[in-house]
């Protein structure tokens, strides 16, 4: 799979005065993506037994296209591991049949330890993440 999906709903209450999402909401559409993409059991179970968990270390978001109330729609999600602390989510929104996203982020997470010190990203974790990585680029001939 190249990458993750996650459908989003949009509803009343994620709008502002102009009938549009507003901004700060697609932070939490794309952290539910995230939430989905590793699932919120094995979240808890990393912080209650090995005792580490994620937070944003850095947050781009590029908008092109805002989302209306009612709109249903899908984040795509793709993750590079960069290093042994960070994982990059380059996450995307898209409305269905469309060639281009309505909004483009790389979010950066680091691995903490419960006193908010940096600690590798669990290998098993790695793997999983793997999954959702972009594809190679091509080789030049």
């Amino acid at each position: 799979m190249q990458y993750h999906t996650h459908d989003i709903q949009i509803y009343y209450e994620d709008t502002d005065l102009s009938g549009l999402v507003y901004h700060a909401n697609y932070l939490k559409f794309f952290e539910r993506a995230r939430e989905h993409l590793l699932g919120a059991g094995e979240l808890v179970r990393l912080y209650h037994d090995i005792g580490v968990g994620f937070v944003v270390y850095k947050a781009e978001l590029t908008f092109r296209e805002g989302a209306r109330l009612g709109n249903l729609l899908e984040v795509r999600t793709r993750v590079v591991v960069d290093g042994r602390y960070r994982a990059i989510f380059h996450q995307s929104l898209w409305r269905p049949g469309r060639e281009t996203p309505m909004v483009d982020s790389a979010i950066q997470l680091v691995c903490v330890d419960q006193t908010q010190n940096l600690v590798p990203i669990p290998e098993h974790l790695i793997s999983r993440l793997a999954e959702f990585a972009p594809p190679p680029p091509p080789s030049a001939t």
